[in-house]
């Protein structure tokens, strides 16, 4: 089981800078790109901008050469559907990586959930659950289409870097929804 995380990261290590597939039917993820920063932002700051979602974060200037790591999150399913069977929930999770991540002192990433907003209903009405932890994920913008939040024990192992990822969402709203 430890074989597929490891594979995955070394394939997004070798495939940086070149557009992600998820199989051959899906359309291609946009390698992360700097952008400017919206005119109400701080000078000081930059942004990923996610043009296949619909957002744009803001992250400190600290976070220049950030990296973008794309996995799924899975929900578990608590409705039952007529026939008795369950079909779980999944959908694309985004991770900011801190440009200063290594593989012997891991920092804290900032991960963005992309449900779309029917998905996101049905988590409400607790149709299904994703993790351990009591609490859903809490909501960080919306579009028209999708709505992204942050998983609710994102920073549970209190890795280096917690403390600036946590005042990074928690100010000014970094997150962005673009229509």
């Amino acid at each position: 089981m430890l074989k597929v995380p490891i594979l995955f990261l070394i394939a997004v290590i070798l495939l940086a800078g070149c557009a992600y597939k998820k199989d051959g039917n899906s359309p291609s993820q946009p390698s992360p790109t700097l952008t400017a920063p919206p005119s109400t932002a701080n000078s000081n700051s930059i942004a990923y901008e996610n043009n296949q979602y619909g957002f744009r974060f803001s992250l400190p200037s600290s976070w220049k050469g950030y990296s973008i790591v794309i996995s799924k999150w899975e929900g578990n399913v608590t409705d039952v559907d007529s026939a008795g069977a369950k079909s779980p929930e999944t959908g694309p999770m985004l991770t900011i990586r801190d440009p200063r991540w290594t593989e012997q002192t891991p920092r804290q990433d900032i991960p963005v959930m992309v449900f779309t907003t029917s998905q996101w209903d049905s988590l409400r009405r607790e149709q299904f659950s994703i993790g351990a932890a009591a609490v859903p994920p809490s909501e960080l913008g919306r579009n028209d289409t999708y709505v992204f939040a942050i998983p609710a024990r994102y920073n549970f192992a209190y890795p280096p870097g917690y403390e600036e990822a946590e005042q990074i969402i928690k100010e000014n709203t970094p997150l962005k929804a673009l229509n």
